[in-house]
C-alpha cells in the first residue's frame, strides 16, 4: 500500500507506478474529471470514440474486475450508478455500462475500470 499525494484525500492507496491509471490518481496524468470521491475516479476516455465515454476506476490499484476487493466494487459501482443518474437527467435517455476483463475480453489497461457510455435513441452508436 503506497501513500497518496496531495491530489487523493484517502491515505492507504495501492498504487502501480507503471500503470496509467494510477498516474491520472496521482495527478501525474491530466484528465477531464466527472466525478471523484475518496475512493474512485471517473473521467472521460482520452480516445473520444464517443460523446461522454466515462471511465471509472478505483483509487487502489487491481488489475482487473476479478481481482477487485468486494469493498472496491461496491465503491465503484456507487459511482457507476450516480454518474449514469447524472446523465441520464442532463438530457440522455439511456447508458451502457460495461466491463472488459482480461487482454482477451478487449481490456487495454490492466487496472479495472467501468465503461460509461451516455446513449440517446438518435446517436447511431452500434457497439455490439
Amino acid at each position: 500500500m503506497g501513500k497518496s499525494n496531495k491530489n487523493n484525500k484517502t491515505t492507504n492507496i495501492n498504487i502501480n507506478s507503471d500503470c496509467v491509471f494510477c498516474k491520472i490518481v496521482n495527478g501525474e496524468i491530466p484528465a477531464k474529471k466527472v466525478y471523484e470521491d475518496e475512493n474512485v475516479i471517473a473521467f472521460l476516455d482520452i480516445a473520444e470514440d464517443y460523446p461522454n465515454h466515462t471511465l471509472v476506476v478505483p483509487k487502489s490499484h487491481y488489475t482487473n474486475f476479478v481481482n477487485c476487493e468486494k469493498e472496491a466494487l461496491q465503491n465503484v459501482m456507487n459511482a457507476v450508478k450516480k454518474i449514469s443518474q447524472g446523465y441520464i437527467s442532463s438530457g440522455y435517455t439511456g447508458v451502457n455500462v460495461f466491463i472488459n476483463n482480461g487482454k482477451d475480453a478487449g481490456q487495454s489497461i490492466d487496472h479495472f475500470h467501468v465503461h460509461i457510455i451516455p446513449r440517446k435513441q438518435s446517436d447511431g452508436i452500434v457497439l455490439f
